[in-house]
């Protein structure tokens, strides 16, 4: 990139004074300071898509990376489930061989489970932690009452 040191802008603003012209000048380095200032946000933006780009392809090539290494991983574990499943059915078949079919029917190899019942609860009854002869002594609301049923109840009786 082109550098400019202190003598080459005072040369170039020197030459801008007598170009352009004392009443112009302020205007004209405001329009180019404007330009300068799209000029490197164009160029910042441009540099961070190609960042984004460069980042994406090597989050997908990640991605392959490590589909492939999931693929691995799960054949590699059916493949340790197939032999485990083959050594224990061969196993389980040596073992069995030896027992009668009549005698294994007869005898019961664990004991029932009992039916389960239903506490006798009402679970639909609300308990509270605090006892209700307490709420009553200290004048608890133990019931939801409406605005208008709460005014009735506590409105004096009618005189006539």
């Amino acid at each position: 990139m082109i550098e400019f040191g202190f003598d080459k802008l005072a040369l170039i603003g020197a030459v801008a004074l007598i170009v352009i012209g004392p009443e112009k000048l302020p205007r004209v380095a405001r329009t180019v300071g404007h330009l300068i200032g799209k000029a490197q946000r164009y160029v910042a933006d441009v540099k961070a898509e190609v960042n984004r780009s460069i980042e994406l392809e090597e989050l997908k090539k990640m991605k392959t990376q490590f589909e492939e290494a999931a693929r691995d991983v799960e054949t590699s574990v059916q493949h340790e489930i197939r032999e485990a499943q083959t050594d224990f059915d061969r196993n389980w078949s040596e073992a069995t061989a030896g027992l009668d079919a009549s005698s294994s029917l007869s005898a019961p190899l664990s004991t029932p489970v009992p039916e389960y019942k239903r506490p006798k609860k009402n679970w639909r009854l609300k308990r509270g932690a605090v006892p209700t002869w307490y709420k009553q002594r200290h004048g608890v609301r133990t019931h939801s009452q409406s605005g208008a049923a709460r005014v009735a109840r506590f409105r004096p009786p009618r005189a006539r």
